[in-house]
């Protein structure tokens, strides 16, 4: 999954030395906080249609994309200026637009929180995006194995704990725009911010934009004169999980620095001081 312009080192997943990969992925957390995935199991087809589907959306008039307008249930669109990653920043809110699109877990429609365009307009877009959602989740799963190897747990340790029991996990579709009007000189697509969840898997269109600065925030940018198209897919635990320091990664000298938490209640939290 490439993540933009940054030098980052590559984890190839398909490798039979669970081992090295699990050392790489340390390292690399360590080190800098972002890696690429090479061999991830997601097909570059499946990725086209996605980013086809998505530029194809964005591309309606805005009135006509307010109609899936994000609902409480944190799905459907979100025009610029409606989300302000950066609490400090001067500016209303970011530049970019996007839109959310959760998995419909065992299929039962009813409590589907979905909010789809037309099948008539976009014959392919629910069943490219349930695909891509599918698909992405077994990922995530192949690397957090990896990352608990790399912390010297079994590779089942996430699983165990129950973090997959009913997690959440959703699309986000994003769009940053190309120029911008002079007033928004100097603001970002994306401001200042730490992804909420545990694992977010990143693909671009390949249009260079993505700049970090690790242990404290990442931030996207957006190109002067390019338009640029991502798909983040956010994982996050059972809602009901109480996240906490794992007991080999703290000490006397290095305590937790956070209290426990339940993870749904952190990403209430941290979806209100967003969207306000």
């Amino acid at each position: 999954m490439a993540a933009g312009n940054l030098h980052l080192p590559v984890v190839d997943l398909a490798s039979t030395n669970l081992r090295a990969s699990a050392e790489s992925i340390r390292k690399a957390c360590v080190e800098s906080g972002f890696f690429y995935v090479s061999n991830h199991g997601i097909d570059d087809g499946l990725l086209e249609r996605v980013f086809a589907e998505s530029k194809k959306f964005f591309e309606l008039p805005l009135e006509e994309k307010m109609a899936l307008q994000r609902n409480s249930g944190h799905r459907g669109y979100t025009p610029p200026y409606a989300e302000k990653l950066d609490a400090s920043s001067k500016f209303e809110g970011d530049l970019k637009e996007s839109f959310y699109i959760g998995a419909t877990g065992n299929g039962n429609l009813q409590n589907d929180a979905n909010q789809w365009p037309s099948e008539e307009q976009f014959p392919a877009w629910k069943d490219t995006m349930k695909l891509y959602l599918a698909t992405a989740l077994v990922t995530c799963k192949r690397i957090l194995s990896l990352i608990s190897l790399s912390l010297d747990l079994d590779a089942e340790f996430f699983q165990n704990i129950g973090a997959f029991n009913c997690p959440s996990d959703v699309l986000r579709l994003l769009h940053y725009p190309g120029e911008v009007n002079e007033c928004d000189n100097g603001n970002y697509g994306a401001s200042a911010h730490s992804d909420y969840g545990m694992l977010t898997l990143l693909a671009t269109d390949g249009t260079p934009g993505l700049q970090g600065s690790y242990c404290e925030h990442w931030r996207f940018v957006r190109k002067m004169d390019e338009l640029c198209f991502q798909a983040a897919f956010f994982l996050d635990p059972n809602p009901d999980l109480v996240v906490q320091c794992l007991e080999s990664c703290c000490c006397e000298a290095y305590p937790p620095r956070f209290a426990p938490i339940r993870s749904g209640d952190y990403l209430k939290e941290r979806l209100s001081a967003t969207y306000k």
